[in-house]
């Protein structure tokens, strides 16, 4: 079964993430996948200041950051959960990524975003980001819009996920992408070990 990761993009008050969530986790896990989820609230990372990672590898800084390496290291591929802040995305998942770099190194990343278009911008930028350390971005995201962001936070029952109706076409092609790519790449990186 394909070891997926669903990363907390946000750690803010209120975060829309925990409306997200449940539904992302249960839609992947009925696909096929074996998810886990990884909320950057569980790292606290100081903000980086030191020589790349790409450059140090595996040399941390302090436990918190080869903490979350060794975490990441689990994956096989992962699922970004990302809110849009001023047209990009949240500082906090940045330094994490910016933390690491072996741990990402051909794997497949998918998208799921939200804000005034859908995270569209964030999901962009992370985009380049993640071919920057060699991963493979899978070509569907998923987009959700204020009038899917309204219903789901006045809804009381996290459990309901009727509201995300409209976009699970979205979510199972992510899924579908999602899946190819991790097998393929899992083989690759297993072949030139």
């Amino acid at each position: 079964m394909t070891r997926i990761q669903v990363i907390m993009g946000t750690t803010r008050t209120g975060r829309f993430n925990e409306r997200v969530v449940p539904w992302v986790l249960k839609r992947l896990q009925d696909y096929g996948f074996e998810v886990e989820l990884v909320d950057l609230r569980d790292y606290p990372l100081p903000f980086f200041d030191q020589k790349p990672p790409s450059v140090t590898k595996r040399n941390y800084p302090n436990e918190d950051v080869a903490r979350l390496g060794r975490k990441l290291d689990e994956a096989e591929g992962f699922v970004i959960l990302t809110g849009e802040y001023n047209h990009g995305y949240p500082a906090v998942l940045k330094n994490a990524i910016d933390h690491t770099f072996v741990e990402w190194q051909r794997k497949p990343v998918a998208f799921v975003g939200w804000g005034g278009v859908g995270g569209a911008r964030a999901i962009e930028q992370l985009r380049m980001v993640a071919v920057e350390l060699e991963m493979a971005p899978v070509r569907h995201a998923v987009h959700i819009l204020p009038e899917i962001i309204r219903p789901a936070m006045q809804s009381k029952d996290p459990s309901d996920f009727s509201v995300f109706e409209p976009i699970e076409p979205k979510l199972q092609a992510l899924a579908e992408g999602l899946a190819w790519w991790a097998q393929t790449l899992s083989k690759g990186r297993a072949a030139s070990d």
